[in-house]
């Protein structure tokens, strides 16, 4: 049971190395509110709110890597779930935005 929650929120399976998915360029997508990315984000992140996540994906190119984050990867795992419902073919939980620090550049 707890294995199936994991795998629907992206928690599960086999861990990406999200270092070599961002070195072959994919992109970070931070889904939390305009007011918490102001407050501290990543300089590689595009803010997309997750309530906006709809309205934006015609922005995005659905066989690009896509990392999602969040403040503690309750979001980012829902807007995973909606990428990959959506089409895109590549898309990853990165959690809290601040777990990702060390990738940023």
């Amino acid at each position: 049971m707890i294995e199936t929650i994991k795998k629907l929120f992206g928690m599960g399976g086999q861990k990406a190395d999200l270092g070599e998915l961002l070195a072959n360029g994919a992109i970070i997508i931070d889904v939390r509110t305009t007011g918490e990315y102001a407050g501290g984000h990543l300089n590689r992140s595009v803010n997309i709110p997750l309530n906006n996540l709809q309205g934006q994906m015609g922005k995005l190119k659905k066989d690009t890597p896509i990392i999602t984050c969040c403040a503690s990867g309750m979001r980012s795992s829902s807007a995973r779930a909606t990428l990959l419902s959506a089409g895109f073919k590549e898309v990853h939980n990165g959690g809290s935005w601040s777990n990702l620090k060390r990738y940023d550049k």
